[in-house]
């Protein structure tokens, strides 16, 4: 039975990515040597960072202004790296704290200089995006976190500022043009629109770098990573590579203006059942709606696990909503094909027909 992966991360990558990845592990590049055992410091990995930060640029349309690297240590690890580069001790930070993954960069954050809260939607259980809000002109940077894969809500609008914007952009970068001239930094886990678990991506404006006064550990600063290219110590080479794979794939399907209309269509269609269908019931603000995590509630909660059964018996895979807010969760990220959108909304239609 094929099987319909709507897990949050780490998710479904193309097909033909996958494929390629296999081979590489067998034999990269017809060169007798699997892509796990190649040096860091050979040519051939040289290139394969040139090349996949080279995509990156190009899908962002980063000028040379910004610098890209690849890391080891997931989004989370940058909770912290970016305040410890770009925060000094007696400057502020300014935080919107939209769920749990900002909760925890204001927590980490909070070492390193002052963290100013400046909103949140916590009071209606992260349901919905925080507006007209005021940025302080002083803060060193606005930390946001534009997608949030638990809650389903993604930032559709930047607030007005000239204040750098800090991104956690793990679950949606390359799902949609961005303002790249807003940005001093965004970084994103790998795992789901990049490529597989164990990189993080970094973009870092240069005129953010260098102007702290502590001393910062070698292997946690970023003008170090950027001076070797990704590859100061070992780097995560095999992520790195499916990285790049699926950057290729990216571009083979006509680049970030095409994942949005893609991601629109999915995200469209359904949130358009979920809003027809009795029993349903979505989660968050209309005007805050994700498209990358569809986030729903059973208007019947006993039946959720009949529904939950109903998915497995249609090999659709990891629906099931975080534990700390429950109900369902599907995310749709660039790998997903229309087909399997398609699938979860046709089960959604046969499970009203039996329990509407």
């Amino acid at each position: 039975m094929k099987k319909h992966n709507f897990c949050s991360g780490p998710s479904i990558l193309p097909q033909v990515v996958f494929e390629q990845a296999a081979q590489a592990v067998l034999n990269w590049n017809d060169s007798g040597l699997s892509i796990l055992e190649i040096s860091h410091r050979s040519q051939g990995f040289v290139d394969i960072v040139d090349e996949a930060v080279a995509l990156v640029k190009e899908h962002l349309q980063l000028t040379d202004d910004y610098e890209v690297i690849f890391l080891s240590g997931g989004a989370t690890s940058q909770f912290f790296m970016t305040a410890m580069n770009f925060l000094d001790k007696e400057e502020t930070a300014a935080y919107v704290d939209t769920g749990i993954w900002s909760a925890k960069a204001i927590k980490e954050a909070a070492a390193f200089g002052n963290i100013s809260k400046i909103a949140s939607s916590e009071d209606k259980g992260f349901s919905y995006i925080p507006k007209s809000y005021s940025v302080p002109t002083d803060a060193k940077y606005l930390h946001l976190t534009s997608n949030n894969t638990i809650y389903g809500t993604q930032i559709h609008q930047l607030p007005e500022t000239d204040v750098p914007i800090i991104a956690d952009m793990s679950s949606d970068i390359f799902s949609r043009p961005i303002e790249v001239e807003r940005y001093g930094a965004i970084y994103a886990g790998a795992q789901k629109n990049t490529g597989t678990a164990g990189a993080t991506l970094v973009i870092i404006r240069k005129d953010m770098l260098g102007k702290v006064n502590r001393k910062i550990p070698t292997m946690l600063d970023y003008t170090k990573h950027i001076a070797k290219n990704s590859a100061l110590n070992t780097p995560p080479v095999f992520p790195i590579y499916v990285s790049l794979l699926n950057l290729r794939w990216l571009k083979s399907q006509g680049g970030v203006p095409a994942m949005k209309t893609l991601s629109e269509q999915k995200a469209g269609a359904l949130y358009a059942e979920i809003d027809r269908n009795s029993c349903f019931i979505g989660k968050v603000a209309v005007e805050d709606r994700s498209l990358m995590n569809i986030t729903f509630l059973l208007s019947n909660p006993d039946l959720n696990d009949k529904f939950g059964a109903a998915c497995d018996a249609a090999g659709i895979v990891a629906v099931k909503g975080h534990r700390l807010v429950g109900g369902f969760r599907a995310s749709i990220y660039n790998g997903m094909p229309m087909e399997s959108v398609q699938v979860l909304i046709e089960v959604m239609q046969e499970f009203e027909k039996e329990n509407g």
